[in-house]
């Protein structure tokens, strides 16, 4: 059984203009890179700007209202690395983040005096505990450390150390947070 082959790009069809797109890489390709690279100082954008302005050509409807592709395709290349330059000037020109002009990061006196007030709340909360549970809770909130390290040390089993935590947690937050506490 014989294939059809398939037919012959029609003047001014979509296979047309793709031709006419692939014969302009072929023809001008290396030459468009190189401008490319001299204006950006890098090959990598060069490639990265010539393969954008194929894409453009690709996704217009033809280029027969051009009058000289080859100038066409030079003219949208160096547009679009002026653009690049532009973007990347803008970039270059924007001031980092401020690292210690954290609003955040240094207390207001405000802030200062409530955490103080809790953190005395939360002392004389962890005073009322048993000795193990108020212990256990310092060791995981305060010092960071874990379940398993916590049960290792003061050798009881992790789910005793969770329970001695969160019910230490509970009380704080009764303590510290509720309408009634002083």
């Amino acid at each position: 059984m014989e294939h059809p082959r398939p037919e012959a790009p029609r003047p001014g069809g979509p296979s047309a203009h793709a031709g006419q797109v692939a014969a302009l890489y072929r023809e001008h390709h290396d030459a468009l890179v190189a401008l490319l690279q001299c204006r950006l100082s890098s090959r990598t954008d060069a490639q990265e700007i010539a393969q954008e302005v194929y894409v453009k050509l690709l996704t217009m409807n033809d280029l027969t209202h051009v009058e000289s592709p080859r100038a066409f395709l030079f003219r949208m290349a160096i547009n679009q690395s002026m653009d690049y330059l532009r973007k990347r000037v803008v970039r270059a020109n924007v001031p980092p983040d401020p690292i210690d002009d954290n609003v955040h990061a240094t207390p207001w006196p405000e802030q200062h005096l409530w955490a103080s007030q809790q953190w005395k709340k939360v002392q004389a909360a962890l005073r009322e505990l048993p000795a193990k549970a108020s212990r256990a809770f310092v060791m995981h909130v305060v010092e960071g450390r874990s379940f398993a390290a916590i049960a290792a040390d003061m050798k009881l089993s992790e789910r005793m150390v969770r329970y001695h935590v969160s019910h230490a947690m509970a009380h704080c937050r009764e303590r510290c947070f509720s309408p009634e506490a002083p």
